[in-house]
């Protein structure tokens, strides 16, 4: 009679079977299913799983990357990278939105751009660039923003005390100016003149410190809400992400990709796969991935 396999036999005959399974095809490491020796992509959740090499510098690249973070250009000549349309890799110019196919000079700050954001100064370059903007910025969350990146600013360029001089000489300077202002009245001819009261916005550095953190944390709070989502298209996910950057703060891309993070999402490679921005400041030391 044939004994029966021993329990403690089955992961062995299982890590047997699985290592066949591998021979024969390619086990894709996000999900295990194994997969034709050919294939790019998994069958079962749709992850990269090959690597291609970039045609500029040769650097290895994920398949459905479309930028080479090694040399900084793009490598898709089957689709415009200013808006995302099928090219048929011959065009000089975008049948759809008539970007030339060699770059764009920023007419701000002149720097050569593939995309549709000048990936130095954030500028629209293309009509559908500009368009996005102004639909972003009818939305009350992108309001917002710019209500605290207006207020954030002044707080970064904002003088405070250095010390209990300076309190006494500022209540002094409002003293002389409620003083000046009465005499003026009265040689006006009015008796009882009302001076209306200026109230001082300085403040000292610890104080002045605090509200700067107050203010970060109510941006940071709205860049979440802005960020990038997982979509089908880098270029798409590319200009939503410069189309919500605010002007007046220094920002950083932190892309989901790698979690690295980029002076804009010009210089990730897979942009679709989301990213938010966030607030640096005027003094951080945070290491931005060098992408010019």
């Amino acid at each position: 009679m044939k004994r029966e396999e021993q329990p403690e036999q089955e992961p062995v005959l299982m890590a047997q079977a699985m290592q066949q399974a591998q021979a024969e095809g390619k086990c894709c490491p996000f999900c295990g299913a194994i997969n034709a020796p050919e294939a790019m992509f998994c069958a079962q959740c749709g992850q990269p799983i090959s690597k291609t090499t970039c045609p500029h510098c040769g650097a290895e690249m994920d398949p459905d990357a479309d930028f080479c973070e090694v040399c900084h250009r793009y490598i898709k000549k089957d689709v415009c990278s200013f808006c995302g349309a099928h090219l048929t890799g011959n065009e000089a110019y975008c049948p759809e939105c008539g970007s030339p196919r060699g770059g764009m000079v920023c007419p701000t700050c002149h720097t050569l751009n593939e995309f549709a954001f000048c990936k130095k100064c954030g500028t629209a370059l293309t009509e559908e660039a500009r368009q996005m903007m102004k639909e972003m910025q009818k939305s009350p969350d992108y309001q917002e923003l710019l209500e605290i990146v207006q207020d954030y600013s002044r707080l970064e360029n904002a003088l405070p005390y250095n010390s209990e001089r300076d309190v006494v000489r500022e209540q002094m300077n409002i003293k002389l100016r409620e003083r000046v202002l009465t005499l003026l009245a009265k040689d006006e001819g009015v008796e009882n003149p009302v001076i209306p009261k200026v109230e001082s916005k300085r403040m000292t550095k610890e104080e002045l410190e605090e509200q700067k953190k107050i203010k970060i944390k109510m941006l940071s709070s709205i860049l979440d809400k802005l960020a990038v989502s997982p979509m089908t298209s880098p270029v798409k996910a590319r200009n939503y992400a410069m189309a919500s950057k605010p002007v007046g703060v220094r920002l950083a891309w932190v892309c989901n990709y790698k979690h690295a993070m980029h002076s804009s999402p010009c210089g990730c490679a897979k942009p679709h796969m989301g990213g938010k921005w966030v607030v640096l400041g005027k003094n951080s030391t945070e290491e931005i991935k060098d992408d010019k």
